[in-house]
C-alpha cells in the first residue's frame, strides 16, 4: 500500500480531513502521518488517533511503525512550521 493510498483511506474515513503520509526512511515500513480535521475539535488525542487507526488498521501487516500526529485546523496553523510544512 502506498502512502497516497493510506492518505486517501484516512481522508475518506474522516470527512473534512487532510492527511500527510510520509515515508522518511523510504522503506515502506516506517511511516509518519499528520492528520488535520475539524472533527477532532474537543476530542481527546487518543480518540483522534483511534479514528485514524481504525481507518487503516489492516495496513499493519505491511507497515512496521507509524508515527501519528493529529491536529485540529487551528492547532495545525500554530505548529505546522515546526514540522516543515
Amino acid at each position: 500500500m502506498t502512502t497516497d493510498e493510506i492518505k486517501q483511506r484516512i481522508e475518506t474515513a474522516i470527512p473534512g480531513s487532510n492527511a500527510y503520509v510520509l515515508d522518511p526512511m523510504n522503506d515502506g515500513a516506517h511511516l509518519q502521518a499528520f492528520v488535520i480535521s475539524p472533527a477532532f475539535e474537543g476530542m481527546p488525542v487518543f480518540k483522534q488517533q483511534r479514528m485514524v487507526m481504525d481507518a487503516i488498521k489492516d495496513i499493519f501487516q505491511i507497515v512496521h511503525a507509524l508515527g501519528l500526529k493529529t491536529f485540529t485546523p487551528a492547532k495545525w496553523s500554530e505548529v505546522k512550521i515546526q514540522y516543515g510544512f
